[in-house]
């Protein structure tokens, strides 16, 4: 197992994007209120579906696919660094590797269909993980992604058009050293998304 790297400094991003302001406002009040991650994930999950609901657009260099993998936009980051929304895109066939995401994170689809299977947090790093089942999410839906006690998956694009997903996470998850596993030999191996800009 690789070490443990360092994060990269939070570099602090809002948005142009009048709707995505007004619900970073909205998750910056129940991140300092204090709550559970549970009940606060359950809240922000709430609130990101009546967003979405609500519909707005997002800019097109905020849901450009990139040719060669997954990425990455920041629509907004805190300056502390104690959340941030992104723009997840994946082109038609792209997903990512297992991965968890230590913190904390919130999935909502703008448009397309994202496949997500879940597998169980691993208690040790030499055994083959166990998939908990694959459930597919689309345009308008919710779910929590990830708790820090429960944040292992693999997500892809289930259609055939790219898929654009609202995501928030505890953390500036564009700095934020994480875990990817081999799901055969349960090998973990430490990255960094990196934002993509």
């Amino acid at each position: 197992m690789t070490q443990h790297p360092t994060p990269t400094p939070t570099v602090p991003v809002t948005s142009d994007v009048p709707e995505i302001e007004a619900f970073a406002s909205r998750v910056a009040d129940l991140v300092a209120s204090g709550l559970d991650e549970h009940a606060l994930t359950a809240a922000i999950r709430d609130d990101l579906a009546d967003t979405l609901a609500a519909g707005f657009d997002l800019p097109l260099d905020k849901t450009r696919p990139d040719p060669e993998r997954y990425v990455m936009y920041p629509l907004h980051v805190a300056a502390d660094g104690s959340f941030s929304i992104a723009s997840a895109v994946w082109n038609v066939g792209q997903g990512t590797p297992v991965h968890g995401h230590e913190t904390w994170g919130v999935v909502g689809i703008h448009r397309g269909v994202e496949v997500e299977t879940r597998f169980e947090k691993p208690t040790r790093p030499d055994l083959p993980l166990v998939a908990e089942g694959t459930e597919e999410w689309g345009a308008g839906q919710v779910t929590v992604c990830c708790t820090t006690d429960d944040d292992v998956h693999q997500v892809r694009c289930g259609g055939d058009e790219p898929v654009v997903g609202i995501h928030v996470y505890g953390a500036d998850i564009g700095t934020l050293p994480r875990r990817s596993y081999d799901p055969d030999t349960g090998a973990v191996h430490w990255f960094t998304s990196t934002w993509a800009r």
